[in-house]
């Protein structure tokens, strides 16, 4: 089974010089807590709800005039739709990460697979989940 087929494709891409406020509203809105970050229509980061959490919040910075590439996660990891939802899962794993960018050959955004959407439809889910749980 391939990353297309688990994958959600109701993605939404922010661009880093949006506000903190804005982001988190995107995220309440859409019901995710991961949104990739693009600029130059290449994806550049991503920033999770836990970031503007810990990075933001905890730390002070005002969500009106913060932006997200103050406190996005830089060094992307990401799939390719057609990988095997097993490769997927063993990057997760590997990063300790729940949710992946999905992009295509061309190196678009093209969904968000997450712990979740692989747990509901295989079997390599535990191994991505003791992977992501253990510290």
């Amino acid at each position: 089974m391939q990353l297309k087929d688990v994958m959600t494709t109701d993605v939404q891409l922010a661009d880093p010089t949006i506000k903190l406020r804005e982001a988190a509203s995107m995220m309440r809105d859409g019901d995710f807590g991961l949104l990739p970050v693009g600029a130059n229509d290449r994806l550049v980061g991503t920033i999770t709800d836990r970031d503007i959490a810990v990075r933001a919040v905890a730390e002070g910075k005002d969500p009106n005039t913060t932006t997200v590439g103050d406190v996005m996660s830089e060094g992307i990891r990401y799939c390719f739709e057609d990988q095997p939802v097993e490769e997927a899962a063993k990057l997760m794993a590997q990063a300790q990460i729940r949710r992946l960018p999905v992009l295509n050959r061309d190196k678009r955004l093209v969904g968000i697979v997450a712990l979740g959407d692989i747990a509901a439809e295989t079997g390599p889910a535990s191994e991505a989940l003791a992977g992501v749980s253990k510290h």
